[in-house]
């Protein structure tokens, strides 16, 4: 355990897990049912099978009302003083699976605003885990009304499959991937404390605006929403921002989570394709190939 998780309570990842159990009891929270396939050929990356029936964010349709105005009470976890709500994913795979969401409208294909890193930066200095944020549907967003995810992780637990993968790209001991992103160490460390937790926001939002820069997305002070489809994922140590071009490939639908490391197989995923060509492929299928920004 290192001194980070060391300095936090964990309050929000506790209050999760016990509004889980009242909320499924209650019928407000759907966790979904998965197997994880023992496969060789899939390593690093985490495959699960969906055992549960597709839920409505993963499958196409129309236009969906907003579930996030209002939400569930029986979801929410707290109120935050930025304007926005912690709330548990009415669909998780994992157990606490926590989104902050705005309290009010804002669009998931605007620009994040400090307030959003100000949100993170409160919930981060209390819960570890891996964040992320997928910009529209392009990118693997499921509702339209802003909202960036976290899995919480026990002090020590690796935050995704690729962490690793990450850390060696940022040493210089790993080649970097045939698409689309970038890649920045974390230098502010979560802490307690509203001057601790303005810092990290502030480095968050400052990574953020240069990641969107260096990928021809564009900045907030010159266009009204992002250019390009993307990803973001972070945790203690790093963030990545991945530029994307399409959501689906060989019927799997990809949001920031598969470049993560984590795949989730439906009844329409095409496995043999996957096994032929391997996971690293999939993901260069969806995300913007190196050449397609400045």
């Amino acid at each position: 355990m290192d001194a980070t998780e060391e300095r936090r309570p964990g309050l929000y990842r506790r209050l999760a897990l016990q509004r889980s159990s009242a909320a499924t009891d209650s019928g407000a929270l759907v966790p979904l049912r998965t197997a994880q396939l023992q496969a060789e050929w899939a390593s690093p990356f985490l495959l699960r099978r969906l055992l549960s029936g597709t839920p409505k964010h993963l499958r196409g349709g129309g236009p969906k009302p907003n579930p996030f105005l209002p939400w569930e009470r029986d979801l929410q976890v707290e109120l935050l003083d930025s304007g926005h709500v912690l709330l548990l994913n009415k669909f998780p795979v994992q157990v606490g699976h926590l989104l902050v969401i705005t309290a009010e409208w804002q669009a998931q294909a605007g620009w994040l605003q400090p307030a959003d890193w100000q949100a993170v930066g409160r919930v981060a200095a209390d819960t570890g885990g891996l964040w992320f944020f997928n910009s529209c549907p392009a990118a693997g967003a499921s509702q339209p009304h802003r909202h960036l995810q976290l899995l919480p992780r026990r002090p020590g637990e690796p935050s995704c499959p690729l962490a690793g993968r990450f850390i060696a790209q940022l040493d210089g001991l790993a080649d970097r991937w045939p698409w689309s992103y970038c890649l920045s160490r974390r230098r502010v460390a979560a802490r307690q404390g509203p001057q601790a937790q303005a810092q990290a926001a502030a480095e968050l939002q400052q990574l953020y605006i240069e990641h969107a820069r260096l990928l021809g997305l564009g900045s907030p002070g010159q266009t009204a929403e992002p250019l390009h489809p993307y990803n973001l994922l972070f945790d203690d140590d790093w963030l990545m921002t991945v530029r994307r071009e399409r959501e689906h490939c060989a019927g799997f639908s990809l949001n920031a989570l598969g470049f993560a490391g984590y795949l989730l197989a439906t009844e329409r995923s095409d496995l043999d394709w996957l096994q032929h060509h391997g996971p690293w492929k999939l993901l260069e299928a969806v995300a913007a190939p190196p050449d397609r920004h400045p």
